[in-house]
C-alpha cells in the first residue's frame, strides 16, 4: 500500500514528498524516520473541516505523545491547531517552539509539582486534573500567584473498546481519571468547586487508542453528555467544555479500515447533539485529541538489510540495522506493520520474510511480510510509523537514535539530528576511584 505523498518513482524506487528515499537513505544514514509534511497538514485539514462543518464550536488539539519536537509544533500552529500535552517536558517544547500556550492543554495522571508550576507560569490554557491529590498542588501553585487555573476534570466512562488492553485507558479499570459509576468523578468535581484558585471549565475522557469502530466514540459523547447533566443538577456546574480524547486508528495494513474523519465527526456529533437536547443543556467547545490519526501513516522508517538467515522448511530472517530501540511497539504489545524494498518497491513480490531487528531479546519487527528478493545493503520502508516510534525510542543496547527528516515537494530537512556515539556518553559519569589507572 501506498500512502500520502508516497510514490514508485521512474527508477522503482519509494519516493516520499517527492524525495527518493534511496537517496534519503544513502545521504542521511539509516535507521530513517521520514515525515510527510503534506500528509500531516492534510489529516490536521480533513478532521478540522469534518467537525467544525457539523459543531462549529470545536478545536482539535494535536496529540503530542504520538510525535513530539519543535517543527511539528510550529506546523500545528500553522494549521490553527491546539496542543494536547502529557508531561512537563512537552510543554516546554511547545512553549521554545513558540506555540500560543493558550491553545494547550496538559494531562498526565501524576503531574508533579515543578511540572505545574511550570504550566501555569507559561500560561498553559487548562489542567486537565486527573485526581484530588493534583487539585491540592495545583490550588498551592496558583494561590500563591495570585491566579485562578482554569481546569478540566478527566473522567472515566466506563468503556472498554475494541484495541489492544494496554492502549485501553476509559475503563473503570485504569490508572487515569476518576470513575463516573463508582461516585469519585461526582466527589471529585465538588472539591474542585470548592477550592477558590480553580475554575472548572469542562471535563475530558479518553477511552483508548487506535479504534476503528465508531460506536465507541459515539457511547463516550453520550455519556459524557449525561454526566454533565449530573453535574448541573447536583452541583450546578454548568459544563463549557467537553474533551473527549482521540484514539482513531490508522492503516497499518492493508486491510486496516479506519473510520475516516466525515464518519468520525457524524457519529460523535449525532450522539453529542441527541444528548444535549435530551437533558436541555448548552452546547459545550467540543474538543478532539487525534495523534496517531495525524501522523501515524505520515511516519516511515528506512532501514538498511543486512544479514538474511534461512531456516529451512520454517523461516527467513531478513535483519535489519535497527529494531526495537527505534520501534517498540512490536516487542511492547505484538503491533502489526507493512513493509516494501524502497529500492526495488516495483519488483514481484516472490518471498515472505520475518524483518528481524539487531537487538538482544526477541526483537523480530514483522512477522510474515511479502518482499521481493532482497540482498544486503536494499533499503527497507516500513510504513505507519510516523506514531509514537520516534517518540518512544530509546538507546537500549547503546543504539543512538535516529535521525527525523521532514519531506516536502522534494525538499528534505533534518527535524531531529541522529545521535553520535559521543551523546551516548554525554551523562555518564566515572567516580574517581573507578578511573583506569596510568601505567608506567
Amino acid at each position: 500500500m501506498l500512502l500520502g505523498t508516497q510514490r514508485i518513482n521512474a527508477q522503482g524506487h519509494l519516493a516520499i514528498g517527492g524525495c527518493d528515499t534511496v537517496e534519503l537513505a544513502r545521504q542521511y544514514g539509516t535507521p530513517l524516520y521520514v515525515m510527510d509534511e503534506a500528509d500531516i497538514r492534510q489529516k490536521c485539514r480533513a478532521l478540522r473541516a469534518a467537525y467544525e462543518k457539523r459543531y462549529p464550536n470545536s478545536l482539535m488539539l494535536f496529540a503530542t505523545k504520538s510525535f513530539m519536537n519543535l517543527a511539528i509544533c510550529r506546523i500545528m500552529d500553522e494549521e490553527g491547531m491546539g496542543l494536547d500535552l502529557s508531561s512537563g517536558g512537552e510543554a516546554y517544547t511547545a512553549l521554545k517552539a513558540g506555540f500560543p500556550m493558550e491553545r494547550t492543554y496538559l494531562h498526565g495522571n501524576n503531574k508533579s509539582m515543578w511540572e505545574l508550576t511550570l504550566a501555569v507560569e507559561s500560561g498553559v490554557g487548562r489542567i486537565v486534573l486527573d485526581n484530588e491529590r493534583e487539585m491540592d498542588l495545583l490550588q498551592a501553585v496558583a494561590a500563591e500567584r495570585g491566579l485562578v487555573q482554569d481546569v478540566l476534570l478527566r473522567v472515566t466512562p466506563g468503556i472498554k473498546p475494541q484495541t489492544h488492553s494496554f492502549i485501553q485507558t476509559g475503563q473503570i479499570d485504569t490508572k487515569f481519571g476518576l470513575g463516573i459509576s463508582t461516585g469519585y468523578a461526582i466527589k471529585g468535581l465538588a472539591t474542585a468547586k470548592g477550592l477558590p484558585n480553580l475554575n472548572i471549565v469542562g471535563l475530558h475522557c479518553h477511552i483508548g487508542s487506535n479504534i476503528m469502530g465508531l460506536d465507541s466514540f459515539e457511547m463516550a459523547a453520550r455519556m459524557m453528555i449525561r454526566f454533565a447533566a449530573q453535574v448541573r443538577d447536583e452541583l450546578d456546574i454548568t459544563i463549557s467544555e467537553l474533551d473527549l480524547g482521540g484514539g482513531v486508528g490508522v492503516r497499518y495494513m492493508e486491510d486496516d479500515q479506519p473510520p475516516s474523519p466525515e464518519d468520525y465527526a457524524e457519529a460523535v456529533i449525532t450522539g453529542l447533539h441527541d444528548e444535549i437536547e435530551k437533558y436541555r443543556l448548552p452546547h459545550p467547545r467540543l474538543l478532539q485529541e487525534p495523534g496517531r490519526a495525524i501522523v501515524g501513516e505520515a511516519g516511515t522508517t528506512l532501514y538498511t538489510i543486512g544479514t538474511i538467515k534461512d531456516v529451512p522448511g520454517i523461516r527467513r530472517y531478513v535483519s535489519v540495522d535497527g529494531g526495537m530501540s527505534d520501534n517498540p511497539r512490536p516487542t511492547l504489545y505484538d503491533a502489526k506493520y507493512s513493509a516494501l524494498a524502497a529500492n526495488r518497491a516495483s519488483a514481484p513480490l516472490t518471498q515472505k520474510v520475518t524483518v528481524a531487528g539487531k537487538h538482544c531479546e526477541c526483537d523480530n519487527l514483522i512477522f510474515d511480510v511479502q518482499l521481493p528478493e532482497v540482498e544486503p545493503g536494499d533499503i527497507l520502508a516500513v510504513q505507519t510509523t510516523g506514531a509514537y516510534n520516534y517518540t518512544m525510542a530509546s538507546n537500549y543496547n547503546r543504539f543512538t537514535r535516529p535521525a527525523v527528516v521532514l519531506v516536502h515537494e522534494g525538499t528534505a530537512e533534518v527535524i531531529v539530528e541522529r545521535e553520535t556515539l559521543d551523546d551516548l556518553l554525554s551523562h555518564d559519569r566515572l567516580p574517581e576511584r573507578l578511573q583506569p589507572s596510568v601505567t608506567a
